[in-house]
């Protein structure tokens, strides 16, 4: 539907990406999004947002954080295998995988007296997934399992308009201090860095990554879609209610059903048939395979 010069989704990322991925737990990725697509997008938003509004289903200050929004629009779908952003998650997690989790965030500017209340929002994704498997020495990182892609849709280039904080390089920390009073307030924690981004930029970040979001103060309506991927032997975070007799899953391809959960028996989602060996017609192995993306020295790529 939309052009991206003959991009298929399937091109590997290189090295200098892969390396700053893992050294500070992000990418943000420029023009991810043509100014066509992005605009669509953003049109698709506020439809579903007005209905939102509409029924109540807003915030106080009319923030939406809708989970499961994929089946809501048939450009969402697509933005499963976006073939710029794509890349970055075989590349990064494999073939084995799916969509677990993902949302719509609609933000727009605080009331004055609410954006003046103390925040503290640091926090890594991922819940039981940071106690669960967690060895007792402090200095073991905890695995990635699962990482997003977030689609800047709004114009956050400047800060104080509610863009994502992050801290560089603390993916591998297991732990971030904090005030034991937060009803006061309180600076970043040292190494803070606001991603501001262009309307159309994208951003890759390893769910451990400490994060949070920011306050904003602006004039502008913050908008964006995450989307995020783990492997398909992780139970799914949001309840998606999929048609499969419908028109929006009849549209999607073999890879894009895979990343939606589709599969022919349990043991499938462990990457094998019940013989225990790898199953080479899963779609995303089976389409990586095609186009000798597969490669023996990446473990998630074998």
């Amino acid at each position: 539907m939309f052009e991206y010069q003959g991009r298929t989704g399937y091109e590997p990322i290189g090295d200098v990406d892969r390396k700053e991925f893992h050294e500070n737990g992000f990418l943000l990725l420029r023009q991810v999004l043509t100014e066509e697509h992005r605009a669509a997008l953003e049109r698709a938003v506020d439809r579903i947002y007005d209905r939102a509004a509409g029924a109540g289903n807003t915030g106080g200050n009319g923030t939406l954080h809708l989970l499961g929004f994929l089946e809501r629009d048939e450009l969402f779908g697509d933005l499963l295998t976006h073939p710029i952003t794509f890349p970055y998650i075989w590349g990064l997690l494999g073939w084995n995988i799916y969509t677990h989790h993902n949302h719509l965030d609609v933000t727009p500017p605080e009331p004055m007296a609410e954006a003046e209340r103390p925040y503290w929002g640091w926090h890594q994704d991922g819940y039981r997934q940071n106690s669960d498997p967690q060895t007792l020495d402090v200095g073991q990182p905890r695995p990635m399992f699962s990482l997003k892609v977030a689609y800047v849709l709004s114009d956050l280039s400047v800060t104080g308009r509610g863009a994502t904080k992050v801290i560089p390089g603390s993916h591998i920390r297991n732990s971030l201090a904090r005030p034991d009073d937060l009803s006061g307030h309180h600076p970043d924690p040292e190494g803070t860095v606001e991603i501001t981004a262009n309307p159309g930029d994208a951003f890759v970040f390893d769910r451990r990554l400490w994060h949070s979001r920011s306050i904003n103060r602006s004039e502008i309506t913050r908008k964006m879609l995450f989307v995020g991927y783990t492997y398909r032997w992780i139970r799914p975070l949001d309840d998606l209610r999929l048609d499969q007799d419908g028109p929006w899953w009849a549209a999607r391809t073999p890879v894009q059903r895979q990343l939606l959960g589709e599969s022919p028996h349990t043991a499938n989602n462990w990457g094998v048939n019940w013989d225990g060996y790898v199953d080479d017609e899963i779609p995303l192995r089976r389409e990586l395979k095609r186009r000798r993306r597969l490669d023996r020295d990446i473990p998630w790529l074998r």
